[in-house]
């Protein structure tokens, strides 16, 4: 089972896998890392700071790097709902995201273009038009901690086959910071 945790860049998907992936019973894959690590990318975008993955060339990756004898791979990456059918978007309101993005040094363009990508819901619409099942969780007041515990049950709960009342609890379009543009 692959699943991808996914969103805006700030959102505490590097944060929340560094702690999931002290547990034996997931194989984290920090995507970004891999990326640039084995320049699975077509070309380096010096304008946006970023590079361009060839999504193509990091499906494939991953699912060489998969390890079967792990019940869950777990993907790290705003782009992870690309490669995965299963995904968790994290969310985090406008406000926190930028100073938590201002703290990386982002560029004054890069922060403004990925709080615009988190108030339109960018990251959640691709998953939701691209992914079997999305589930959304908003890390605005939340620790790193109550984050990856509740990853932890949507995972049991995916195993098991028991959703229901996860898919109710994390519904995708439950979290909405579209008025913080309008303020």
């Amino acid at each position: 089972m692959i699943i991808g945790i996914t969103g805006t860049p700030g959102t505490g998907k590097t944060s929340v896998t560094k702690l999931l992936e002290k547990d034996p019973f997931y194989q984290v894959i920090h995507l970004n890392e891999l990326i640039k690590e084995e320049k699975l990318y077509s070309e380096v975008d010096t304008e946006r700071d970023c590079v361009v993955a060839d999504m193509d060339l990091v499906y494939d990756r991953v699912l060489e790097l998969q390890d079967k004898s792990y019940p869950v791979t777990i993907v790290d990456s705003h782009l992870s709902h690309h490669i995965a059918d299963i995904v968790i978007v994290l969310r985090t309101s406008p406000e926190k995201l930028k100073d938590r993005l201002n703290k990386r040094k982002y560029s004054f363009e890069k922060v403004q273009e990925n709080l615009e990508a988190e108030a339109l819901d960018i990251i959640l619409a691709e998953a939701v038009d691209w992914c079997e099942k999305v589930f959304e969780l908003d890390t605005t007041g939340g620790t790193v901690e109550g984050t990856s515990k509740d990853i932890g049950r949507i995972i049991k709960g995916l195993r098991r086959g028991e959703t229901e009342e996860l898919e109710q609890e994390f519904t995708p379009g439950s979290v909405d910071w579209s008025d913080y543009f309008f303020d």
